[in-house]
């Protein structure tokens, strides 16, 4: 069952994030994790840092994927190979995630280009 809870703090994280950006600024002192919040106000967060800290987690999400993969290859007894295939199909689907994001970006300021002044 542990790998269900990284699931589901996964799927947490995201709702957190989507609610972040759909909120208006008035209602961010409700919905803010911990980590934004600095005594009991919320900071404004850039769009920057907020893709700063997905491509962040990505890499992350990828660094320990590869750590566990290594470490199974040396025989280390602690790791079993589910534990390892989970965590290369998390960090799979989180660069999935993010290139998709990219592109609609580049899409969007494609778009925004296109516009007339």
């Amino acid at each position: 069952m542990v790998e269900r809870a990284d699931i589901n703090s996964v799927l947490m994280q995201m709702r957190t994030i989507k609610a972040q950006v759909q909120a208006p600024s008035s209602d961010m002192a409700d919905i803010a994790p911990e980590g934004l919040k600095e005594n009991g106000v919320v900071g404004r967060t850039s769009f920057g840092d907020i893709l700063k800290n997905a491509v962040d987690g990505v890499h992350d999400t990828q660094v320990n994927a590869k750590k566990l993969a290594v470490a199974y290859e040396q025989g280390d007894s602690s790791i079993d190979l589910p534990q390892v295939m989970i965590a290369a199909e998390k960090a799979s689907v989180s660069f999935q995630a993010m290139t998709q994001v990219r592109n609609r970006l580049v899409s969007a300021y494609e778009d925004i280009m296109k516009m007339p002044i």
